[in-house]
């Protein structure tokens, strides 16, 4: 009888193999081995050390190229062959089965006709067998062989629990799909568990079968998908890790050969594609498939042949500031050119407005984001486009990392926010997709955030500026109070806020005091003043949403709260100066007692020719006339003999004053007004304030710098004295402050150790005492401040002639903008 080569695809039992074609595994027949028989392998009635026979010859059998011999067949019903076997390495069936006591010799082996080599097999079966009856191996031992197997599950969670942190010896005793198979779970070693799985992770091609009454035909690669996993694991031992159940109570569960997870395999190949609803259940697992799953894309393989990335939509990444919270999961970023552009969180989706139970979370919601993200520099990274829907236009949807922590991950994990369950073919996801479905779920069970059972308390501001009366009530509380807490909720122009006070569950509307900032637009329809518009933007830029304090003054007759914003420890009226986007109003300058700030920025502006300045000439400026006086009597210019400049005369205004400081670079003059008033206060305060900083109780010096625009005591360099002065600017890593001595108009650096408190301000404030120094200048002069060799000369002449001592001025004019009192 001629020999033929197969391999074993199967052991039905420990006598029948399962064969196929090595060229054409679509091939299959039956062999059963020659003159043996086994315990029988059923479902409803399994004999005693069935499963043993059937092991062993599955352990020397399955997966392996053979060569066989048929000795006879029996035409009962369908034909059976009956052979013999050789292994690769020379062992030979059923002679291996027979001496180790798994096989037992069929009772009808000699009432057929054999052939001189049968003959020889049989006898030397016989003896095998006589050897092993008397060894007792295999099913000659006598008693035990029995497994209970059972084909049931009736409390699969009570199982999942039980064998969630271990991993199970099983064997695959039947493949259906790819991603689902019927596995033999070794529970024990007398207990045995046979039941469909599904794989973790995947979701493969859907093979052909039959539903009410209907054929449903295989999904493309649904047999090649089959096929690639009977081929590597059917019959195989594998280790099983259960993580959970189906919807239908079937394990999931994590199968594993020596070489790895089946799954990986898988998706590597292109025969499956990764599912969603497993990814809590794996956790990090889950990110080691969709690289696989990224690979066949990438290699078009499979599932993936003719796969393109679109590139377009996504990848793109940028570095950008936090302009704006639109929502929880929406927000609006400000790139280096200074384009905004409005990103939406990939993959999640903030409180449902309109959930009764997810809504009230909004505000708190996006508060907390607020408080992690406004102003602060992110890294984001476009993962895709969103296409327009109703009442939303097409946006991005992005990845955002604040200091390396992904944004959309915290809110989330706050329980902020829910994870949007994408379709299998929506690739616009997160690429940290799973890590936020394993956070929802911690959140959910941990009931936080809007998971919680219970509401948050509902925060309600109360409008301060509803009316002008209820304004008043309320200013007079919050003037009482200084630096107040408070964010700017809206901004309606450049100098003019809606601000919350979260404190006082208060919310105001809240003008900025001093200055006057060009109107902008407030529809379409409406023309906005010269740079009205930039300077509501560069408020925007700089406040909205931002963390402010406000010191309140008074109020408008609208119920404006009127007063001074803080950012960053910084007057914003201020800033607005600097960058030529408003006006000083001197009356309201003067009153908020930061009328030499305001100036001296203003006067920065124009200096630098910024925003409304950008046209600005200081001697065109003069000659039109265009500063207003602030002193009655000083009304209309004067010429130097004492006519005014259309022809009328002028009064002569005479004041007595001492030149206390002169500018070197303009030589701009810095005077005390000579009166025995004004000498006598300034004398007096002047010796209370250097009693009270000498002594030692008082002596307290700081090491972190004070605030720009701010009073404090400064210790003058040369005579070791203190003096009151203005912070003008800090200087953080010398540790040093550029102050001016208020009362003098001089100005140096000073180290923070020489720098400390006024001290009480009824008695040393500008309250109790003015700034005795005044900007002056001669009139009529120009200095030579191109040439240095000039401007030393003039001003070692004013130096020796009139620096500290008593002079008479001639006042021809006050200039408006200048510290208020500024004469010429």
């Amino acid at each position: 009888m001629s020999v033929s080569q197969a391999k074993v695809k199967s052991v039905l039992s420990g006598d029948t193999l399962v064969l196929v074609s090595v060229n054409n595994p679509s091939q299959e027949r039956l062999l059963s081995l020659a003159f043996v028989t086994a315990p029988r392998f059923q479902r409803d009635k399994e004999e005693p050390f069935a499963f043993q026979s059937r092991d062993f010859l599955r352990r020397l059998t399955v997966g392996k190229v053979i060569q066989f011999r048929v000795l006879y067949s029996i035409p009962t019903g369908t034909k059976k062959d009956y052979g013999t076997v050789i292994l690769q390495g020379g062992e030979r069936l059923p002679d291996a089965c027979v001496a180790e006591g798994w096989v037992k010799l069929r009772d009808d082996s000699r009432r057929k006709e054999l052939s001189e080599e049968s003959e020889s097999l049989l006898n030397n079966l016989e003896l095998q067998e006589a050897k092993a009856k008397a060894g007792g191996s295999g099913v000659w031992a006598g008693q035990g062989g029995i497994i209970e197997t059972s084909y049931d599950l009736p409390d699969a969670k009570a199982l999942v629990e039980k064998c969630q942190s271990t991993d199970l010896d099983a064997v695959v005793e039947r493949v259906l799909a790819g991603d689902r198979m019927i596995l033999r779970l070794f529970l024990s070693p007398s207990k045995h568990l046979q039941t469909i799985i599904t794989v973790a992770g995947i979701r493969a091609p859907k093979r052909a079968n039959t539903a009410e009454g209907r054929e449903q035909p295989a999904e493309p690669l649904a047999n090649e998908s089959h096929q690639f996993v009977e081929t590597r694991l059917l019959q195989r031992n594998v280790k099983v890790k259960i993580i959970g159940l189906t919807p239908q109570n079937q394990l999931i569960c994590v199968v594993k050969h020596p070489n790895g997870s089946i799954a990986n395999f898988l998706l590597k190949a292109g025969l499956a594609q990764c599912t969603d609803f497993h990814s809590t259940l794996l956790g990090a697992e889950m990110k080691v498939l969709r690289q696989a799953e990224q690979h066949a894309k990438a290699n078009q393989l499979g599932l993936y042949k003719g796969h393109v990335e679109d590139k377009a939509s996504g990848g793109n990444e940028f570095e950008a500031t936090v302009a704006r919270i639109v929502r929880t999961d929406t927000i609006t970023l400000r790139t280096k050119s200074g384009s905004e552009k409005t990103v939406q969180l990939s993959s999640i989706r903030g409180p449902k407005l309109k959930d009764d139970k997810q809504g009230p979370f909004e505000a708190e919601a996006k508060e907390f984001l607020r408080k992690k993200l406004i102003g602060k520099h992110v890294r984001a990274v476009t993962d895709g486009i969103k296409p327009p829907s109703e009442g939303y236009e097409e946006r991005e949807v992005a990845t955002i990392l604040a200091n390396n922590k992904n944004v959309a991950l915290m809110l989330v994990e706050a329980g902020y926010a829910s994870v949007v369950r994408h379709r299998k073919d929506d690739n616009d996801r997160s690429p940290y997709y799973d890590d936020l479905i394993a956070a929802e779920e911690a959140a959910q069970s941990g009931q936080k955030g809007m998971w919680s059972s219970k509401a948050p308390a509902a925060k309600t501001y109360q409008d301060y500026s509803e009316s002008l009366q209820k304004a008043k009530i309320q200013a007079s509380v919050l003037q009482r109070q200084k630096k107040i807490p408070a964010v700017v909720d809206y901004v309606k122009s450049g100098s003019r806020f809606t601000v919350l006070i979260p404190r006082e569950n208060g919310k105001l509307t809240f003008v900025l005091s001093g200055i006057r900032a060009p109107r902008s637009a407030r529809n379409p329809n409406e023309k906005a003043e010269p740079f009205g518009q930039e300077a509501h933007d560069f408020a925007n830029r700089r406040c909205l949403q931002r963390d402010v304090e406000i010191d309140v003054e008074t109020t408008d007759k609208q119920g404006g709260f009127i007063g001074v914003l803080y950012i960053n420890r910084e007057n914003f009226a201020k800033l607005l100066l600097e960058e030529g986007y408003a006006t000083v109003h001197t009356y309201s300058a003067e009153q908020s007692g930061h009328a030499n700030e305001l100036f001296a920025a203003e006067q920065k502006a124009k200096e630098a020719r910024k925003g409304i300045w950008h046209g600005y000439d200081p001697a065109a400026e003069e000659e039109d006339g265009e500063r207003p006086s602030t002193a009655p009597d000083t009304s209309i210019p004067s010429n130097a003999d004492g006519t005014s400049t259309n022809g009328t005369s002028a009064k002569k205004d005479y004041r007595d004053v001492i030149i206390t400081h002169i500018d070197p670079t303009n030589c701009a003059l810095k005077i005390q007004h000579i009166s025995p008033t004004a000498s006598n206060a300034l004398t007096n305060l002047m010796s209370a304030f250097r009693t009270f900083h000498v002594s030692p109780s008082n002596s307290s010096s700081s090491t972190t710098p004070p605030k720009t625009g701010e009073i404090v005591a400064a210790k003058f360099s040369e005579d070791k004295e203190w003096y009151r002065s203005r912070v003008r600017r800090n200087d953080r890593d010398a540790k040093t402050s550029e102050v001016l001595f208020i009362d003098y108009g001089n100005s140096e650096s000073v180290s923070w150790r020489d720098i400390r408190p006024l001290g009480p301000a009824d008695r040393f404030g500008l309250g109790k005492l003015k700034a005795q120094a005044t900007d002056a200048q001669l009139s009529f002069c120009q200095f030579p401040t191109g040439n240095k060799e000039y401007m030393h000369d003039a001003m070692a002449f004013l130096r020796e002639n009139v620096e500290g001592k008593p002079v008479v001025a001639k006042v021809d004019f006050v200039e408006k903008g200048a510290g208020g009192t500024g004469p010429e």
